[in-house]
């Protein structure tokens, strides 16, 4: 796969003359931005001959033992977990249920389709969201283009007034519409931001785990530490906990079932509990699909008025 393509199709910045949200559509605006603010590791016989296999054969065998009991890079593993959770396949595209539940049992519904396109590895990709339900979000569209240790570019469509408006994307922090998510939660957090240390092996739900601590490098608003458990064999991140500055647990990441698609293995069902609101959410993935050939022009602004109906129907 070619991980350095050109963009073909640049998105429109908003013009100076942009026009003025009307009056009537405030309270519509305030619930679109509420959305806005609010997808993987080694004889024989004693003739002189045979004396210097064996003791190749002991050295080879040696160097095996070495490699199976060398501790693994920290590092390198939250790059590899990274792209196995946010980079599988070239691209993706799912149907997404996620259910709000507040302290008081409270549910809030939420259904939308999500793409995602991946333009480097481990670094430039596209993401395209329509929501459906429920209906006061019903057709509005949200486009983010992820620049890994940038400022992401982002864009949300209102159709209820007929606007598209590009938004403030500097907290990614800030919860993806209105859930215990962040937007960096569902994207990903790059692993060059933070620093890795590897704290132990362990076990979580009967597979072996690495247990990997990260410390921002510069200051951050989603958290102060986070411990990810790390499938060791297929390197799906299972589980993460996120603290925040006074060494309080706040939230808690699972990934409740796992299946395959498309030879893809994935966390289709995840849950993210907020400890202090005593509340959390969860998002199911259904019809999910990997390597359909989507197009960069895709994630244009037209297709935010007009959703690409190969992709989402």
């Amino acid at each position: 796969m070619n991980w350095k393509k050109e963009r073909s199709e640049k998105v429109k910045s908003p013009s100076s003359d942009e026009r003025m949200l009307p009056a009537s559509g405030g309270r519509v605006w305030s619930i679109a931005m509420g959305v806005a603010v609010a997808l993987m590791l080694t004889l024989a016989q004693f003739s002189p001959v045979a004396a210097e296999e064996v003791a190749a054969g002991n050295s080879a065998a040696g160097n095996s033992a070495a490699q199976e009991n060398t501790v693994p890079d920290a590092a390198q593993l939250m790059k590899e977990a990274h792209l196995v959770m946010f980079y599988a396949a070239d691209d993706g595209v799912a149907e997404v249920q996620m259910k709000i539940v507040n302290s008081r049992g409270k549910e809030r519904l939420r259904e939308f389709a999500m793409m995602r396109l991946d333009l480097e590895e481990g670094g430039k990709q596209d993401y395209y969201t329509y929501f459906r339900k429920p209906h006061d979000v019903s057709r509005m569209s949200f486009m983010v283009h992820k620049l890994p240790k940038e400022t992401d570019n982002r864009w949300i469509y209102v159709p209820s007034v007929d606007l598209i408006k590009r938004i403030s994307s500097d907290d990614k922090a800030s919860s993806f519409v209105g859930s215990d998510f962040t937007y960096e939660d569902i994207s990903g957090r790059h692993w060059t931001e933070d620093t890795h240390k590897l704290l132990k092996e362990d076990t979580y739900n009967s597979r072996k785990v690495y247990v990997v601590e990260s410390i921002p490098l510069e200051k951050y608003k989603g958290f102060a530490r986070k411990v990810t458990f790390i499938d060791a064999e297929n390197k799906l991140i299972m589980k993460e906990e996120y603290y925040n500055a006074k060494g309080d647990l706040a939230r808690i990441f699972t990934a409740e079932r796992v299946e395959e698609h498309d030879g893809v293995l994935t966390s289709v069902f995840r849950k993210m509990e907020n400890v202090k609101k005593k509340q959390y959410t969860t998002v199911e993935f259904s019809s999910i699909r990997y390597n359909v050939g989507m197009k960069e022009s895709i994630f244009t602004e037209r297709f935010l008025k007009n959703p690409p109906r190969e992709f989402i129907k």
